[in-house]
C-alpha cells in the first residue's frame, strides 16, 4: 500500500470508540513489510484532543471521526473518514484502488497516450487473438464454465 504514497497521517481522539480501524491501519503502515515497500513514505499519528469534561454527558460536543489523510506519489491528497463500521482492510483497499488508478494513468501518460483512454463501444465486443478460451469441469459435473485467460 505504501508504495503508492508519500505521506500517511492518521488522526483520531483516543477516547473515540470508532478509532479501531484507524489504529489498525497505523499499525499496518508501521509494519516492516509496508516500510520496506517504500521507506521514503512518512507515517504520522495525530491524536486529537477529547472534549472538555462536562457535568452533563449529553451536552458534550461530538468527537470528530477518525481520519486517514494520504498523499499519493503524484501529489494528490485524499482524506478517508473512518466512520462507524469502517475496517482497516476497507480503508487499505480504497487506498490501493486509487493508487493503482493513478499508477495506470501515469503509465499511459508516459507512453504518450491521452487519459482517460476511450475504447469505442463497437471494439468492446470484438475478439482479440491474445485471448484463449478454456472449458473447465467442476467436481466431475458435465456443466461447463468458460474461463478467459489473457496471455
Amino acid at each position: 500500500m505504501l508504495k503508492f504514497l508519500s505521506k500517511v497521517v492518521v488522526e483520531y481522539c483516543p477516547l473515540d470508540p470508532r478509532k479501531a480501524a484507524a489504529v489498525e491501519l497505523l499499525a499496518q503502515c508501521n509494519g516492516r513489510k509496508a516500510k520496506d515497500s517504500n521507506p521514503a513514505c512518512s507515517v504520522e499519528l495525530r491524536r486529537l484532543p477529547g472534549p472538555p469534561p462536562s457535568m452533563d454527558p449529553k451536552s458534550q460536543p461530538p468527537l470528530p471521526p477518525p481520519r486517514v489523510l494520504v498523499t499519493y506519489l503524484n501529489g494528490a491528497e485524499e482524506a478517508i473518514v473512518a466512520a462507524e463500521g469502517a475496517t482497516a482492510q476497507g480503508i487499505r483497499d480504497q487506498i490501493l484502488a486509487r493508487g493503482r488508478l493513478i499508477d495506470t494513468e501515469q503509465m499511459f501518460r508516459d507512453g504518450g497516450e491521452k487519459w482517460p483512454v476511450v475504447i469505442p463501444e463497437e471494439e468492446l465486443g470484438m475478439s482479440f487473438p491474445g485471448i484463449k478460451m478454456y472449458h473447465i469441469f467442476h467436481n466431475g459435473c458435465k456443466e461447463v464454465t468458460e474461463l478467459v485467460i489473457c496471455s
